[in-house]
């Protein structure tokens, strides 16, 4: 049995892989590193979405994807919702379906 973190990266491959045919796709990650001094890097800020879609007009679309078994974190909605505020496309996906519709309905 797949665990809901190995779902949700086959989700997340899945997305990327449909999106991919219509425009540029980036897998994201909002982790944080260990440097060298002991002190920690962190790239992107917590919450920010799974996976950037950018559309051939310019559109930034931004989707969390998780399993029908899970929620976004407070942190991922205030993000998504940040974005919509930008006039982006952002949402959370349960199937490519969904990514889909994000992006382009």
């Amino acid at each position: 049995m797949e665990t809901v973190k190995q779902n949700e990266s086959r989700l997340v491959y899945e997305v990327m892989q449909a999106l991919g045919k219509h425009g540029a796709v980036f897998r994201t990650n909002a982790g944080s590193i260990r440097l060298p001094n002991g002190k920690y890097f962190r790239a992107l800020p917590e919450g920010f979405a799974d996976v950037l879609f950018v559309r051939p007009d310019g559109v930034a679309c931004f989707v969390e994807c998780k399993t029908h078994k899970s929620k976004p974190t407070e942190k991922q909605t205030a993000f998504l919702t940040k974005m919509r505020r930008l006039n982006c496309r952002s949402g959370v996906a349960h199937s490519v379906s969904d990514a889909l519709a994000i992006c382009f309905d």
